[in-house]
This record gives structure tokens, C-alpha cells and sequence, in this order.
């Protein structure tokens, strides 16, 4: 028999809750992040790994704009040579955006001064796309 979940669902990027996704291959666990997290259900999601990066991969950065800027092609997402990564990380905000919809999320906890997912700095592009949807967005 299956029953009402009463516990709020956060999606988290991956990185904060242990796992190896950073662009370095290292990770930025949040004891703050997992103590907020203690009495929920939680998604580890990393949107540039599902925009088909891998990990370790080269450092990008937000060039010409804010993450809002890359969804509609007027900034771009280049790597420290020059590489242009937009195409995947608006393929992983997208997959972010999908298993939000899809799990009915409470909120989604993201990873500051990331081309992804900062949301107080220069906003990332997974950060912006949630943000226009209208999801609950908080940083560690």
C-alpha cells in the first residue's frame, strides 16, 4: 500500500552532497546544504553533466552576459581556451528543468559561483532557466 509523502523533495547539485561532479573531478560538500536536507527527499542533480560533459573537464565560465543571456543566445558559456559549451549547459539546465517538473520539487539547492548553477553572482544558466519557472532556488 502506498502512502502520501509528507517530506519535502529538493532537487541538490550534486557536488554539495558529496559527489565528485565539480569540472576539477573533486567535490564541494555543504554541511549546511546536507543539514537543510536532513528531513527531506533529495535529488542530486549535476546539469553539466547531463548536458553530456565530462567530468574532469575545463573550467568555463559565463562570457558576454548572465545565464538569462545564454538561454536566448546572446551570452555564451566558453571554456578557459575558448571552447563553446552553451549547447550543453542549456541541454543540462533543460534536464534539470525536466526532473524538477517531473518530481514536483519543494525547491532546488544550488552551488554558488558556478556557470551553472550561482545564483547570487553571475546568475548560471541552469539557475536562470528554474528561476523563469518559478522554483525556489537557494545557494550554498
Amino acid at each position: 500500500m502506498m502512502t502520501h509523502n509528507t517530506l519535502p523533495i529538493y532537487l541538490v547539485s550534486a557536488c554539495l552532497v558529496g559527489l565528485c561532479t565539480r569540472y576539477d573531478g573533486q567535490t564541494k560538500e555543504s554541511p549546511e546544504c546536507l543539514s537543510r536536507l536532513k528531513n527531506a527527499i533529495w535529488i542530486p542533480v549535476c546539469p553539466e553533466q547531463l548536458g553530456g560533459l565530462p567530468t574532469p573537464r575545463e573550467a568555463a565560465d559565463i562570457a558576454g552576459g548572465t545565464g538569462s543571456d545564454v538561454l536566448v543566445g546572446k551570452a555564451r558559456v566558453l571554456t578557459r581556451s575558448g571552447v563553446d559549451l552553451s549547447r550543453e549547459f542549456i541541454r543540462g539546465a533543460e534536464q534539470v528543468l525536466h526532473i524538477a517538473r517531473s518530481q514536483h520539487v519543494d525547491g532546488v539547492f544550488l552551488k554558488a559561483r558556478s556557470p551553472s548553477c550561482d545564483v547570487h553572482g553571475t546568475l548560471g544558466v541552469t539557475a536562470a532557466l528554474l528561476r523563469a519557472e518559478g522554483f525556489q532556488l537557494t545557494e550554498f
